[in-house]
């Protein structure tokens, strides 16, 4: 029987285009730094990807900045904006249910003597704007919210919040890794300062990630040693990985219009079968818009590793949430942030569909999800 995998937020595979473009500059990978003729195509090789990239984000070549992935990416975004712009105050507003590469980013700022805000959300997983405009001072030197949530994939009104940082003087940055391929990503129609990408999100390469860094952002490097990146990120650029991050990129957003509703259609049926087939089901963010491929459902009195556990055996790929925080036994930050019930918070599964996601496989595990489930249920306690 074919596995069937349901975890594409978690990573997807390399498309046969994107090696394609890699495996030459694989083998002649010279320094893009370098003055001589092979270092010259590899620079024409490193610019071509930056403006492909570039025009995806309806940005400039110089704002973006390749990163060694978007955890790096985040961090550069958050503790580099910080500490550079830390003239006009201390003090970054984020929101709970943020990657760990944000929340641990702003930990260290507050280690340093940063104030931090993290502000709540509601059931849905949604951040009041009103809230988030309350919570801005002028102190405030940079906000942090994600457009689309990587557990959960609610997308958040980032243009709107954007907006509120905006005529308030605050820098804005968006974690944008799971939306890439799914929502436009215009940082201009988003008012964002700066905008992070991960590669292996959208079938790029793993390792390699970018940072829109819209020009005048005040931004001190993390990594320093050469001129690279425009001085942002030192360190020899990995040509080859780039090359196939922009060709992804590239492929992902061409197919977007229509990739879109026809995931968000599998995804719908996906949900309609397990609430109408599994008793005691919860579908997290059910109230918010999310992502085409994203369905987080909490199924009561399940617990979510037993339940994994059958799922793989039975050739079915998917999680509890983030893969950063695979094996932890505690519900993760995300979930418990939504104010789940006890009995549904270490039930969580995230079934995350990708292109490759067929109809027929879609109704194959809502037929087999019912027993899987049943087969874990932990019985309450008479």
């Amino acid at each position: 029987m074919a596995r069937i995998y349901l975890d594409h937020a978690a990573t997807t595979p390399a498309r046969p285009e994107v090696v394609e473009a890699m495996v030459p500059l694989l083998g002649g990978g010279y320094n893009p730094s370098s003055l001589h003729a092979e270092g010259r195509a590899a620079r024409a090789a490193l610019d071509s990807a930056r403006e492909a990239v570039a025009r995806v984000l309806g940005a400039a070549p110089r704002e973006i900045v390749f990163t060694g992935g978007g955890s790096e990416a985040d961090v550069l975004a958050v503790v580099g904006t910080a500490r550079a712009h830390a003239e006009r105050g201390r003090h970054v507003v984020t929101v709970a249910t943020e990657h760990h590469a944000v929340l641990h980013a702003v930990d260290v700022l507050e280690r340093d003597g940063w104030r931090i805000t993290r502000l709540p959300v509601d059931h849905d997983g949604l951040v009041d704007p009103g809230a988030f405009a309350a919570a801005l001072t002028q102190d405030t030197t940079l906000a942090s919210v994600m457009l689309a949530n990587n557990e959960t994939g609610v997308i958040q009104p980032v243009a709107q919040l954007a907006g509120i940082a905006r005529g308030r003087g605050v820098l804005f940055h968006t974690d944008a890794v799971q939306a890439a391929g799914w929502l436009p990503l215009g940082a201009g129609d988003l008012g964002v300062d700066l905008l992070t990408l991960s590669g292996h999100k959208f079938h790029g390469p793993k390792g390699v990630g970018a940072l829109f860094v819209r020009r005048g952002t005040p931004l001190e490097p993390l990594i320093v040693g050469g001129g690279q990146e425009n001085g942002l990120r030192a360190g020899t650029e990995d040509v080859a990985g780039i090359a196939g991050f922009a060709t992804a990129l590239a492929l992902a957003e061409a197919e977007r219009p229509a990739a879109g509703p026809r995931i968000a259609a599998l995804r719908d049926r996906l949900q309609a079968g397990i609430t109408a087939s599994v008793p005691d089901a919860v579908v997290n963010g059910a109230g918010a818009p999310r992502l085409p491929g994203m369905l987080s459902v909490a199924f009561a009195d399940a617990p979510s590793d037993a339940l994994l556990i059958r799922l793989d055996l039975d050739g079915i790929a998917a999680s509890a949430g983030s893969a950063c925080a695979a094996g932890s036994l505690e519900p993760s930050h995300v979930i418990a942030a939504l104010g789940l019930p006890e009995r549904y918070r270490r039930g969580v599964v995230r079934f995350s569909l990708g292109r490759a996601t067929t109809e027929a496989e879609i109704d194959d595990v809502i037929r087999r999800l019912p027993a899987l489930v049943a087969s874990v249920r932990i019985p309450l306690a008479v």
